[in-house]
């Protein structure tokens, strides 16, 4: 996709309007930009599964944790900045994102004991595993 600070293309040529037809072409159908901005690597360990989720530009205050139903939601909200009336310049396009979302399904790890790290614009998720309980032989069967 081009992007003008205009907001239009300067040469307006029609090789221009054919290219910026098919610009979002290759795109899959259901994209979803705000993924985009929370790429995630996911990691098993023995006892545990490790999400390193890229969030550059929030602070750690910016971001909340929450599990309801077996899913882990992450949200990070930005808090923009009020414009001063003022000001020499306006924005003629703003594409930062200042809030984003990202729920992850994690219904066989132990909910109350989530630990989660955030440092240098990546928040590490540690989700430990639920022990396997082993099903117990049942003995003493009366035979009939």
């Amino acid at each position: 996709m081009k992007n003008y600070l205009t907001g239009y293309n300067r040469n307006n040529n029609a090789f221009d309007l054919i290219d910026n037809a098919f610009d979002d072409f290759f795109r899959p159908l259901f994209y979803d930009a705000k993924l985009d901005s929370m790429k995630t690597d996911i990691r098993e360990t023995k006892d545990s599964y490790i999400l390193d989720v890229e969030m550059p530009g929030f602070d750690k205050e910016d971001i909340s944790l929450e599990v309801e139903d077996g899913y882990l939601t992450i949200r990070a909200d930005k808090k923009e900045k009020e414009e001063d009336d003022k000001a020499e310049h306006r924005y003629v396009r703003k594409e930062r994102s200042v809030s984003c979302q990202r729920s992850y399904y994690i219904g066989d790890t132990e909910e109350d004991t989530i630990k989660a790290k955030y440092d240098k614009g990546v928040l590490t998720v540690t989700l430990p595993k639920k022990e396997e309980k082993k099903p117990e032989a049942k003995r003493n069967i009366t035979i009939e």
